[in-house]
């Protein structure tokens, strides 16, 4: 039987709605976490640069070989989008050209992951992919490392945030910004690639007199605009509700509808909150 075309082999692809590209197939075991997701990254790369590239490329297509583990496998891509191995799903990927692939917030994947590596060997970068596993748009992370003409990667589900961890974060955002001051604090939130930014979490701040943004972890533009005007889809004012919390106790809860920024949909979260000086830090977890 003579090998499909890559025309039929693209169809293929492409009907399966990018499940397979690169970047989110849970084909065995449980969900990997983001050491075994470095520590496989970091053996392919000695692998690869022990071996070099032919070898290298056989190697991590075997789907049932040692860089293979739970959901976790290596890919590589060459500069023009072709993949060169992939060990979710060899036969249908190997050879296929896919620059314009998006993710599933219209990101230009592969665009974006030849253009991070141009100036640098190694980068991360985050997107959102479909887990076929959950059947969730979920955020996903990936480490790249290009050598020559061609970026290697492992990529791993970025795990959802629990109340726990939503208030870890803000206990963390209060203690930073009690020994540095608020000023200095904000310009940390703002940071969309700092220390608190972490997957669907974020910090933001909101001055209690003006109830202006002083900060937004995912919308830093915010920042100085009226948070009062803010209402969820449900006509909830829910700033001004955390303000009056605020003001009244010192810290508040407040549960809301509100876009997640990771999978693009509305859904439910709830969001703590805590008085420093004369403004309110929030960190808001998703309950779906």
């Amino acid at each position: 039987m003579s090998k499909p075309s890559l025309a039929a082999r693209l169809a293929v692809h492409l009907a399966s709605l990018l499940l397979v590209v690169c970047c989110g197939t849970a084909l065995a075991g449980d969900r990997a976490t983001p050491r075994e997701a470095r520590a496989l990254f970091d053996q392919a790369v000695k692998y690869l640069q022990a071996n070099g590239p032919e070898k290298s490329w056989a190697t991590f297509s075997d789907s049932k070989g040692a860089f293979v583990k739970k959901d976790l496998y290596v890919y590589v891509i060459d500069r023009k989008g072709t993949y060169v191995a992939n060990g979710a799903a060899p036969d249908t990927l190997v050879g296929l050209n896919v620059l314009d692939s998006v993710d599933a917030a219209g990101t230009p994947l592969f665009r974006h992951m030849i253009a991070v590596t141009d100036k640098q060997t190694e980068a991360r970068i985050r997107y959102v992919w479909l887990n076929r596993k959950t059947n969730h748009v979920e955020s996903k992370n990936a480490w790249l490392y290009r050598q020559g003409d061609y970026i290697l990667g492992v990529g791993y589900y970025s795990p959802h945030a629990t109340a726990i961890d939503a208030q870890k974060l803000l206990g963390e955002a209060v203690a930073f910004a009690i020994k540095n001051g608020l000023s200095s604090a904000t310009k940390a939130f703002n940071d969309t690639r700092g220390a608190f930014v972490r997957d669907d979490l974020y910090v933001f701040a909101v001055n209690l007199d003006s109830g202006k943004f002083e900060a937004h972890g995912v919308n830093p533009a915010w920042t100085g605009t009226d948070a009062r005007t803010l209402h969820d889809v449900e006509g909830h004012a829910l700033i001004q509700e955390m303000i009056d919390q605020a003001k009244s106790k010192g810290t508040g809860v407040v549960d809301y509808v509100w876009r997640n920024p990771v999978t693009n949909a509305v859904e439910r979260k709830r969001s703590f909150i805590q008085r420093v000086d004369n403004s309110l830090l929030g960190v808001g977890y998703y309950l779906d």
